[in-house]
């Protein structure tokens, strides 16, 4: 939807070669020599911040756009790849436009910001074992008025670390600098964008692949929960990939469902469950891409580490992220975009530029949304390795990582923004038939030259498919 801010004059050109920095930093970090000049980036508008999201969006789906042109120049001449700035800037809000009907609140009532002893807080209960241990640690009902008196009894780094040793989801409001002195802070400055692995041999031959879609029989394994990995299998299946999501029975998202899981099928699979896991491992066996979001050490902990995946699939192209990066005493941490941002310094920022009382987050989940383009720009890396040399590959980033990338561009002092305003979907676009209702998407926001993207299946709820592959 239209998001609008007042006029500041920003620089075309400048915005240019910011967006165009980021999105060489995206391509160095995932190893691919993409000429970045190659990619269009048309100017439009910015979104009100204290960072340059607008730039963020663009770039991070450019690199998305540039890493499948890489695929498909393995058959042939690279394609061109566009990148609609104020469409990028609208698909890191919501793409979705429901005709008739509402998607339920995506927040908890008791999840936000809330005043301690010595700072801000906030406290992520969307899940209910988060919402619970907060509400255990704090000795308080679910109501927000009893929390916020609760909260104010208790200095924020220390309750910070209750809610998190209880099993919750909290950060303390911290400033940039105070984040860099961080050990946490100062292990994600050490750890590249990208880690990248090469792995096991893959002794297929690779299929053909079709340049109008070219993840066509890709067959993509999705352990990915909320924004960031969901946001990269969605644009895999928009090329064409089979994208199969799995979650443990009882799990739901009201909020992003219908947002995240057009063109997948989504089932249930408890991997406690010895069955379960076996099924899974059968499911692993006919992948093609893993992407997972588990924090470092849990698929281990499940009996899946990365030598039980890679046997299950000689040449994998696995692919995950964490919150809070993969080294340092955070690295298993258990967190969510809006988080990273109180931690790293960025909603502080927005506080003192907007002269404001209280944390002031980013407009939109932009590190969620440009972690999961980074993830569908590795994943596509990594088939293209695959094709040329049969090798699978491990890749990794993090919430955090993304956030010293924003960051690292710069904190103005004021809210800026020239306003967005994308064009809707257009009254005789494609109705998706969701299973809440009839819908329309906003136009994609890249357009790569004959590989259009498209979604083969509308949006619909978690658990309503076979955990199988189509034709088995």
């Amino acid at each position: 939807m239209p998001v609008d801010a007042p006029v500041t004059g920003v620089d075309d050109g400048s915005v240019a070669d910011a967006t165009r920095s980021l999105l060489s930093q995206f391509l160095t970090a995932i190893g691919s020599d993409a000429d970045v000049a190659a990619v269009g980036l048309p100017p439009g508008g910015s979104l009100p911040s204290a960072f340059a999201v607008s730039d963020l969006a663009q770039a991070s789906i450019g690199a998305a756009g540039a890493a499948v042109s890489g695929l498909v120049a393995t058959s042939g001449r690279p394609p061109s790849v566009t990148v609609d700035r104020d469409l990028a800037s609208a698909w890191f809000s919501w793409s979705l436009r429901p005709d008739g009907w509402e998607v339920p609140a995506a927040w908890d009532a008791v999840a936000g910001d809330y005043a301690g002893e010595d700072g801000w807080i906030k406290l992520h209960t969307n899940a209910p074992g988060h919402r619970a241990a907060a509400l255990a640690v704090l000795g308080a009902p679910g109501e927000r008025s009893a929390v916020a008196e609760a909260v104010t009894r208790w200095k924020v780094e220390d309750l910070e670390a209750a809610v998190v040793e209880a099993g919750g989801a909290a950060a303390a409001l911290r400033p940039a600098g105070a984040w860099d002195l961080h050990p946490q802070g100062a292990a994600v400055a050490g750890e590249p964008l990208v880690h990248v692995e090469r792995t096991s041999v893959d002794d297929r031959a690779p299929g053909h692949l079709d340049p109008e879609r070219p993840l066509a029989g890709v067959r993509v394994l999705d352990l990915t929960r909320v924004l960031a990995g969901p946001v990269a299998t969605r644009l895999l299946a928009g090329w064409g990939a089979e994208v199969l999501r799995v979650d443990p029975p009882g799990w739901e998202e009201p909020g992003v469902v219908p947002e995240v899981t057009l063109g997948k099928r989504c089932a249930h699979l408890d991997l406690t469950v010895e069955r379960s896991l076996e099924r899974f491992l059968g499911l692993l066996a006919g992948a093609d891409v893993l992407v997972h979001g588990y924090r470092p050490g849990a698929l281990d902990g499940l009996g899946l580490g990365p030598a039980v995946r890679d046997a299950a699939r000689p040449g994998l192209v696995d692919v995950s992220l964490d919150a809070y990066g993969w080294t340092g005493p955070w690295a298993g941490r258990r967190g969510f975009d809006s988080l990273v941002q109180m931690s790293s310094g960025i909603a502080h920022a927005g506080m003192v530029a907007a002269r404001s009382d209280r944390p002031v987050p980013l407009p939109v989940q932009a590190l969620d949304h440009a972690t999961g383009y980074l993830l569908a720009a590795s994943a596509l890396t990594g088939l293209t390795l695959r094709r040329q040399d049969g090798r699978g590959s491990r890749w990794r980033t993090s919430l955090a990582a993304m956030a010293r990338r924003l960051v690292d561009t710069g904190i103005r002092t004021s809210i800026e923004g020239d306003g967005i305003d994308p064009s809707g979907p257009s009254p005789d676009a494609p109705v998706e038939r969701t299973a809440w209702g009839d819908a329309r998407r906003l136009p994609p926001p890249v357009v790569v030259e004959r590989a259009r993207l498209r979604w083969d299946l509308p949006a619909g709820p978690l658990g309503t498919a076979e955990p199988r592959w189509l034709g088995e």
